[in-house]
């Protein structure tokens, strides 16, 4: 019976205003990101109390998030680039530890 060969890489989960959504994916194409997937019209609960979002008009009016999974090395140069961003706007940032079974998506 074949297994099915599992490889690390690291996932981020980037939410941001979506009126940000063009600087952080230069930045994740800049870093040599293969892709990502990106999930508008973001609801939820924070430090700054509930946010439900109102697509009206624009997706820049919303929070989206930006789902990546990198290789190790690739990491470091996308928190660096994102330091400054989070410094000055709202959102967050998370990283993970997971496991993909078609590396060559993901990689170079």
């Amino acid at each position: 019976m074949n297994t099915l060969n599992l490889h690390p890489l690291k996932k981020i989960e980037i939410i941001l205003e979506g009126a940000h959504r063009d600087f952080a994916t230069d930045l994740l194409d800049h870093a040599g990101v293969k892709g990502y997937t990106i999930v508008g019209n973001l609801s939820g609960k924070g430090s700054h109390g509930i946010y439900e979002s109102h697509l009206m008009f624009n997706e820049d009016d919303v929070l989206i998030m930006i789902i990546v999974a990198v290789p190790e090395d690739l990491l470091a140069p996308i928190l660096e680039g994102f330091t400054p961003f989070f410094e000055k706007h709202q959102g967050v940032m998370f990283v993970s530890d997971i496991q993909v079974s078609r590396l060559v998506k993901f990689k170079n």
